[in-house]
């Protein structure tokens, strides 16, 4: 049912974490229990060798979870992705690492307060043998400063293992496989609203640089930080760099995985 998604209230009530589903409704207001379904177990063949495999699809679905609370510093009212069905320890490690990363940026860093709130998240790709997903939370001053800031996040799990897939394990040599994402985002990047003149520093070869980015079918997403490659005025700035730019640097068996 397109349009509509479950979701779950999560707050901290006297030190306990508390979670209520909360009923999905549609555009009139009318309850609904069904979650969306993001793919669903497609038609299946046949291996000669081990029988029928399922190869359209895969029976994972797209939820979202509210999480709320304060420490006393910091007040957060967030919307995640999460995901529910398929192989119980890939959910569990998308939904898990889905929630440090939220937990990474409500910890922050120095002592003064501020709030979180939600800009944009969703599982942004469910393939035959990978998950990705985005948190794009919006970081304010409390009290409120000039402008929100936005913070990006996001996590990539190989569906196959249940097990993160990180920049280390998808270049076995990791300053190539850096120095090939700067290289090719140097190209990609006078295309965007960075234009020709994009700050440089921003895609030097570190992991910093480009710690946030999804496995997609047409490549690897990249989404730069407020700031990283531009004035906070362009907004959020994301490239995609073709599989093939990467061929001769990214793990020959993780290639099929991430592209899938």
């Amino acid at each position: 049912m397109r349009g509509f998604r479950r979701s779950i209230l999560v707050s901290l009530v006297g030190g306990a974490l508390l979670l209520a589903p909360a009923a999905c409704s549609d555009r009139s207001g009318t309850a609904v229990s069904e979650p969306s379904t993001v793919s669903d177990a497609g038609p299946s063949t046949t291996d000669p060798a081990t029988g029928p495999v399922t190869t359209a699809g895969v029976p994972y679905t797209e939820s979202e979870l509210q999480v709320t609370g304060s420490t006393g510093r910091v007040r957060y009212d967030v919307l995640i992705p999460q995901i529910e069905g398929g192989d119980p320890a890939v959910t569990a490690e998308f939904n898990e690492s889905i929630r440090a990363a939220l937990q990474d940026q409500i910890d922050g860093s120095g002592t003064d307060a501020f709030t979180l709130s939600s800009q944009e998240h969703s599982v942004a790709h469910i393939g035959e043998h990978v998950i990705s997903g985005l948190l794009v939370t919006s970081w304010n001053a409390d009290p409120p400063g000039a402008h929100p800031t936005p913070i990006v996040a996001t996590v990539v799990v190989n569906s196959d293992t249940a097990a993160p897939i990180t920049l280390g394990d998808l270049f076995p040599d990791l300053p190539a496989g850096l120095q090939a994402l700067s290289d090719s985002s140097a190209r990609l990047l006078p295309e965007t609203v960075a234009g020709p003149d994009f700050d440089r520093s921003g895609i030097e070869p570190t992991e910093a640089n480009f710690a946030n980015w999804l496995a997609t079918p047409a490549g690897m997403e990249i989404h730069f930080n407020d700031y990283q490659v531009g004035p906070h005025a362009i907004g959020l700035v994301t490239v995609t760099v073709p599989w093939e730019d990467l061929a001769d640097v990214i793990d020959p068996e993780l290639a099929p995985v991430v592209s899938s």
